[in-house]
């Protein structure tokens, strides 16, 4: 059986302070988004959109509700993937939520963060690199090398494109060998919004719609990737997955 983030949180809970809480019992995926004191909101419909296309083309099940977490609040222990975006710089994390997320990290719990603003030394880059660094000290980001295995959990990719193509690697703070954070500048989730009208929101640049298409297998892939540990990692499991690709 495949041990999930949402096992390993609960069975980590048990040695947790009194006040953290072990992913809840409820089977759907629920795309959970952290609130901070910026500009967090930018990307709900994106979101709702990550959970249509996980429903299309895997077997989990999923929430079309988009849940707003504070980073204090032991609910965040409910899920075992949350959104973390923004535009433009927001203020440093209180005490409380530095300590909550770390915890929550600490204990298979898994963050994917994403630059809705594209940017490079300033903004929610420059702000998000700094409050990081503040959560996981010891876990600095590091680029992420193509052989890892969020570019084979579900699809079989070889690059990170979003809305944007900035920078070409995904980069994360690993706890041992687990990526605990994924960082993306490229605004990935960017790629997946669409208007009250049901058309994309945005352009995707420089790649177009193809380049759109492997922005949304990246975000299944760090959905499983969240839920399902390194398990694509093991070799077993390359006959399966080159079957799916040819």
């Amino acid at each position: 059986m495949l041990l999930t983030r949402r096992h390993l949180l609960a069975a980590s809970s048990t040695f947790a302070a009194s006040r953290a809480l072990a992913f809840g019992d409820a089977s759907l995926f629920v795309p959970a988004i952290a609130q901070h004191g910026g500009k967090w909101d930018a990307r709900i419909s994106s979101l709702r959109r990550l959970s249509w296309e996980l429903q299309r083309r895997t077997s989990i099940e999923v929430s079309l509700e988009v849940r707003p977490l504070q980073l204090a609040s032991p609910k965040l222990f409910d899920h075992p993937f949350i959104y973390f975006g923004g535009e433009g710089d927001f203020p440093a994390l209180r005490g409380d939520e530095i300590e909550n997320l770390r915890r929550y990290l600490t204990y298979g719990g898994f963050v994917f963060a994403d630059a809705n603003d594209g940017s490079d030394g300033a903004g929610f880059d420059a702000a998000f690199r700094r409050e990081i660094s503040r959560v996981l000290p010891q876990n600095p980001l590091t680029p992420v090398s193509l052989s890892h295995v969020v570019y084979k959990s579900f699809f079989l990719l070889d690059a990170s494109p979003g809305r944007l193509l900035k920078k070409p690697q995904l980069e994360a703070c690993s706890l041992g060998k687990r990526g605990a954070v994924l960082y993306s500048q490229n605004d990935v989730l960017g790629a997946l919004a669409r208007d009250e009208g049901g058309s994309y929101e945005f352009e995707v640049m420089p790649g177009g719609e193809p380049q759109r298409e492997i922005a949304t297998r990246l975000m299944v892939n760090a959905v499983m990737y969240a839920m399902c540990l390194d398990y694509k990692d093991d070799a077993v499991h390359l006959p399966a997955i080159m079957k799916r690709r040819r």
